[in-house]
């Protein structure tokens, strides 16, 4: 039987998420890096000495034939972290000039892909016991400092969709962790920062954390003995929905 704890990471081969999957890597654990491009997974995976995956979480055959490999490896997932997401770029996320395209594209990725490869990774969860389940969300989805007055995202440029993709991410944290609770599954979601990745240098953001940084908070989660559920966190503590 497989004794070695099981992560799989999504968009794992950069940013944030490959600063996850090494860490989880450093924790001892068995390392699978989801990534839409089979090449860039497959360095990644060679840099933390662990494996990958071609992973596209907008595509169902995708995310079941990644499952399927996963099964066949180790019959088990102990923790699933939903870190793949996409920003959309600030072109026709502004009020006034929402393109539905853009909109949809987001939620496709940030939303209904966690969806997609919760729901697919269940049963490998389920056989695991006690795992967990990490979503990557943003402290731009948090309703209470979007709507603040003295938080900094009250004077922050408006990008519609992103941001909200967010929110309703952390509605599927709470309603998965209450669906899950009787497994014994943990599910919760984390505010990593914004961090120096390319993920920022898209948005023409220029940025002294880094992706370690950011990191941190999920690879804890990941890793302590005994893990909150339905939580929104960030390294300071719990965020405000």
């Amino acid at each position: 039987m497989q004794t070695t704890k099981i992560a799989l990471v999504t968009g794992g081969n950069r940013g944030i998420g490959a600063a996850i999957a090494h860490g989880l890597a450093e924790h001892g654990m068995t390392v699978v890096i989801g990534a839409r491009d089979p090449l860039a997974g497959e360095e990644a995976a060679r840099r933390i000495g662990g494996r990958s995956v071609p992973l596209d979480v907008t595509d169902d055959v995708s995310v079941r034939d990644a499952a399927a490999r996963i099964e066949e490896w180790y019959g088990k997932l102990d923790v699933l972290v939903n870190n793949a997401g996409v920003s959309g770029g600030l072109d026709g996320q502004q009020v006034g000039e929402v393109d539905l395209a853009v909109v949809r594209a987001v939620y496709e990725t940030n939303l209904f892909g966690v969806f997609r490869v919760t729901e697919t990774f269940l049963p490998l969860l389920r056989t695991a016991g006690a795992a967990r389940i990490v979503n990557v969300s943003s402290g731009t989805g948090s309703l209470a400092w979007q709507s603040d007055p003295a938080h900094k995202y009250a004077t922050s440029r408006i990008a519609v969709a992103y941001p909200s993709s967010k929110a309703a991410l952390n509605m599927l944290t709470v309603m998965y962790a209450k669906g899950l609770a009787a497994d014994g599954i943990s599910v919760n979601a984390i505010a990593p920062g914004a961090c120096a990745t390319d993920f920022a240098a898209g948005l023409g953001l220029s940025l002294e954390r880094t992706a370690e940084q950011g990191a941190a908070i999920a690879v804890r989660l990941a890793t302590v003995p005994e893990s909150p559920t339905g939580s929104f966190l960030e390294d300071a503590g719990t965020v405000p929905w």
